[in-house]
């Protein structure tokens, strides 16, 4: 079988553009899958295994947000231009562009999956069937179990981190060292990390204005615009199929997503059992069987 073709983009939004990538064939009978990556301010390289869904004849769209990656920075903006609603927008005028916005899929993960919980609370009615993976239902669930998880670390490794956030030495080394040590146990078991991980990582120390701005310095200090963001109380009107994924050791808890599952109508929940926060990277055929025969249910 040949390998499906790939066609690189942008999308005019606003006064900016958003760079996108479609595997496959849009045109196909099967619905098309569109990726919203994390962070915020993340790229969508590190969630590139998802393009293998594409083999099967599904087209998958991945794209920059604005303030990342290969689409437009706009390092100058403050914290009332970055908000959900923009990258909402964002969204909505990307599918328009592609022509996708009567019939579409859509997977997010982390923060990506807060942007697409965000967007199918608005019923939107091309939206055939929606994966939320690794994701928050609230901020607050997300810090109280980032909480509980550092407590687990090695004592001298919390200590480290309690020294250091008291002292506000973030970027001392030995605070970095520490929280490496969480996000090799939660965020990517799988070290040293693959290249699409380590892509999305540099990009996002190239401009980290979106990330700091709406989440924090690190993955658990959440002291951004985002920090009081819920959708505990809107998610029961989440009207399309959900697939809720996430890993054992995830920093997304079983705490974090637990409101996706008691109120979305129709929602199964599926957990990876040797994986943290991103199962694509650490159980990537498990990963895409589980979300490719979902997607094949709601063509």
């Amino acid at each position: 079988m040949s390998s499906p073709d790939v066609r690189i983009g942008v999308a005019p939004f606003r006064e900016c553009e958003t760079w996108y990538r479609v595997t496959g064939d849009l045109s196909s009978p099967k619905v098309p899958l569109v990726v919203a990556h994390g962070g915020p301010g993340g790229t969508h390289d590190y969630l590139l295994a998802l393009a293998e869904l594409a083999k099967d004849g599904r087209a998958v769209v991945h794209y920059d947000q604005l303030g990342a990656g290969r689409s437009t920075h706009l390092a100058d903006r403050g914290a009332d231009f970055w908000t959900v609603d923009l990258f909402l927008d964002e969204l909505q005028n990307l599918l328009t562009n592609l022509g996708i916005d009567e019939r579409y899929h859509l997977l997010g993960q982390s923060w990506g999956g807060m942007l697409g919980a965000e967007h199918a609370i608005r019923q939107p009615p091309g939206l055939r069937a929606l994966v939320l993976s690794n994701s928050p239902a609230s901020m607050d669930l997300w810090a109280s179990e980032a909480t509980k998880l550092r407590a687990l670390l090695a004592p001298e490794i919390e200590a480290a981190l309690d020294r250091h956030e008291a002292a506000g030495t973030a970027q001392d080394p030995e605070y970095l060292a520490a929280t490496q040590v969480y996000y090799d146990e939660h965020v990517c078991r799988v070290v040293p990390n693959p290249p699409e991980v380590v892509r999305t990582s540099e990009y996002l120390k190239k401009d980290p204005t979106v990330y700091n701005t709406m989440f924090g310095p690190n993955e658990f200090s959440c002291i951004g615009t985002l920090r009081d963001w819920s959708v505990v109380d809107r998610v029961k009107n989440i009207a399309a199929p959900t697939l809720l994924c996430s890993g054992r050791f995830d920093e997304a808890t079983p705490a974090t997503v637990q409101p996706f599952f008691d109120a979305i109508p129709d929602v199964r929940w599926k957990v990876f059992e040797n994986s943290s926060h991103m199962p694509f990277v650490e159980e990537p055929e498990h990963y895409l069987s589980v979300v490719g025969s979902f997607l094949a249910e709601h063509d």
